[in-house]
């Protein structure tokens, strides 16, 4: 691994300037290196390799405190206790997600930052409150996409908690991927997980579980757009049902990579 190398890696100064340059962080080609170069190896020490060394520079978590979301935040943290937890406080969360996230921080001492839409905006354009009725990806551009996005200016890398299984728009999910032009990466250390091993995770480390999760809720957003979902129905069938709607726009559908198959998923 010696020989590796990617922007990140550079002087803290250098990438300073580049952010005012508005120069890219990352590229593909970083991508591709970092999905072989880790490829087969466990989530947990793929965590501690890339925070380790540096990979990744300056990085931050994104949680939604929602029903898997204790096994990335305890799995990360546990290398890197002091990185940030940025959760998305819409407003329109359920009651018992702001506990869990309450309950979650304590539990494992996270460094938490509640991120907050822009007060202006929303009295703007959803001064009813109401917009996720008629518009839900103007809702999500309010509440979700605009905050966060100002938030990760300063970082090099965000860590999602995705996993490929969760639905069709999420097979194929790489360990590495860009976050669209940005030149910023995102990192899923646990792309390739089943729905077994996260509940082999959560009983290893007696980790809570979402309160929700047992009435019916394993893919949990804000309260309006959050259904109960079937049996035989994927996981995320719930949110946004009846709408044309996968992503809330943080995330976009997964396009795999298509030069060379081995440059696909790190299984």
């Amino acid at each position: 691994m010696a020989d590796v190398t990617f922007s990140p890696q550079r002087k803290a100064e250098d990438r300073t300037r580049d952010r005012i340059d508005v120069a890219p962080r990352f590229t593909n080609a970083d991508v591709i290196r970092l999905n072989n170069l880790f490829r087969g190896q466990d989530a947990a020490e793929v965590v501690a390799s890339v925070i380790g060394a540096g990979l990744i520079g300056e990085t931050a978590i994104v949680s939604s405190f929602g029903a898997e979301s204790a096994v990335l935040l305890h799995l990360v943290t546990r290398v890197a206790p002091d990185m940030p937890v940025l959760f998305l406080d819409t407003g329109k969360h359920f009651p018992e997600t702001l506990a869990y996230r309450d309950e979650l921080a304590a539990r494992l001492g996270l460094n938490l930052v509640n991120l907050t839409p822009d007060a202006e905006e929303l009295a703007k354009k959803d001064a009813t409150e109401l917009r996720w009725s008629y518009d839900p990806d103007g809702c999500c551009e309010i509440r979700k996409v605009k905050p966060l996005e100002k938030a990760l200016t300063d970082f090099d890398t965000s860590i999602t908690g995705r996993k490929g299984f969760q639905s069709s728009t999420r097979q194929g999910l790489p360990r590495f991927e860009l976050d669209g032009s940005t030149g910023r990466l995102k990192f899923n250390p646990l792309a390739n997980w089943t729905r077994e091993m996260l509940d082999d995770y959560f009983a290893e480390y007696d980790l809570p579980r979402h309160p929700l999760e047992a009435e019916g809720y394993p893919s949990i957003g804000c309260s309006p757009c959050t259904s109960k979902v079937k049996p035989g129905e994927d996981p995320r069938s719930g949110r946004w049902r009846g709408w044309d709607k996968t992503e809330c726009g943080i995330h976009s559908e997964v396009t795999p990579m298509d030069d060379d198959p081995a440059n696909d998923p790190a299984f």
